[in-house]
């Protein structure tokens, strides 16, 4: 089965919490704090695997869920780091966030890895805030909470040449004959249901990926036909070769199918119209695909090149593939991302977020929240007078005082931040 198209639920781990412990030995007085960090949460891993050709193996994973970090211990003892989840995909893989549709990586390389969600630190235990003046600390860390989106992965084929064309132009008989791949063919449309790769080699020197792209016909670019599942499978590659039916017997005019092909392709996104296009006039063994020919050239003009072949007999097939090679050495690849400069850095993620908002929803109470007060709070557990001091110590390095001064708080107002109101002492 082949599947393009996912939506899966990531969650990395969350880092595990920091202990508050101290050392009990014979013969140790006052035995100091001990109590050792988290250890790291897992995090969510994606790893191109070029032995893939589908997204089938996720269809029906509803989420992807990274392990929590292992919670600190006695004698300073660090917690163990949770394993990372590693998920193969096909090379040729594009990761977004399904919500704000943000393009988060690129994978086109055989083995190349992102990591889509990492996973939370690890909370500190006690002896990590242990001081001169505090030698005895009952405060610790909870670990940091792990990141969990939709995300939407899509397959876009990495072929160097895609065949395009109305169904049953032979477009599957041509990949069979220069390649080892064995689509099915038969004489009736949309006999191609799936694209097809094959892998072209050109006078025992030069190789290329070709894909069958199938369905394209008029209105595709509109979802008609297969056209709009299968239209971006073409966006990666770097020659189009446009093949059409010389054959009296298909009861079509070659020069309006190509029109309707080209305008199609004209009308997709990532301008596929600019690309190189080498024409290919297939069937050339039949009965009056001469006089058809013949036309086609004529309506077409002296600029078009047409190279007239039979897929079937394979007639002209090797001076036919010398020229997608040359066509292909002569062609830079092609950016596939509409509004993104070339150079951009994909993967964005770039760790825990900062800021907050502070809201006043009605006279004398004031709500503050935002990632990095979410995130204090996810750290702290209010289990003594140390940690509840220190969170608003915190809160007043993040500038938290004066942005409730400026917007108006008063004296013994509430304070709101999560589920813990508190009154503001000016």
């Amino acid at each position: 089965m082949f599947v393009d198209e996912v939506k899966i639920v990531v969650r990395s781990g969350k880092g595990g919490d920091g202990i508050i412990a101290f050392r009990r030995e014979n013969n140790v007085p006052k035995g100091g704090p001990a109590g050792g960090d988290g250890g790291k949460g897992g995090d969510i891993i994606f790893e191109a695997d070029q032995g893939m050709t589908t997204l089938v193996d996720l269809r029906y994973m509803k989420h992807v869920f990274a392990k929590n970090g292992e919670n600190g211990k006695h004698k300073n003892m660090r917690g163990k780091d949770a394993e990372d989840t590693i998920v193969k995909v096909p090379t040729g893989s594009i990761f977004y966030n399904h919500l704000s549709n943000e393009v988060l990586a690129d994978l086109t390389k055989h083995g190349e890895r992102v990591v889509i969600a990492p996973g939370g630190r690890g909370g500190r235990g006690n002896q990590a805030f242990a001081s001169p003046r505090n030698k005895a600390p009952h405060i610790q860390e909870n670990g940091s909470l792990g990141k969990e989106f939709e995300l939407r992965i899509e397959l876009k084929l990495l072929a160097d040449v895609g065949l395009v064309g109305f169904p049953s132009v032979g477009k599957s008989t041509l990949i069979t004959a220069v390649s080892q791949s064995r689509p099915k063919i038969a004489e009736y449309a949309f006999t191609t249901l799936i694209p097809n790769l094959g892998v072209v080699d050109v006078d025992g020197v030069k190789s290329f990926v070709m894909a069958d792209l199938p369905g394209i016909i008029e209105g595709a670019h509109t979802g008609i036909g297969l056209g709009l599942q299968f239209l971006k499978h073409i966006e990666r590659t770097r020659v189009i070769v446009h093949v059409i039916d010389m054959s009296p017997t298909s009861l079509r005019d070659p020069f309006d199918d190509y029109g309707i092909i080209r305008n199609e392709l004209e009308r997709y996104k990532l301008q596929l119209g600019k690309r190189p296009e080498i024409i290919v006039a297939n069937k050339m063994d039949m009965d009056g695909s001469q006089e058809r020919l013949a036309q086609l050239k004529e309506q077409l003009g002296p600029d078009k090149e047409v190279f007239a072949i039979s897929a079937m007999n394979r007639f002209n097939i090797l001076p036919l593939l010398r020229k997608i090679a040359q066509t292909i050495d002569s062609t830079p690849l092609f950016n596939i991302y509409d509004d993104m400069e070339e150079d951009k850095v994909l993967y964005t993620y770039t760790g825990e977020d900062i800021g907050y908002v502070v809201e006043k929803p009605s006279d004398h109470l004031f709500v503050v929240s935002g990632p990095k007060i979410d995130q204090l709070m996810s750290k702290s557990n209010f289990l003594s007078d140390e940690a509840v001091s220190r969170f608003i110590r915190q809160l007043r390095v993040l500038g938290v005082d004066e942005a409730l001064r400026a917007a108006g708080a008063a004296n013994m107002d509430t304070v709101k931040i999560s589920d813990f109101e508190f009154d503001f002492v000016d």
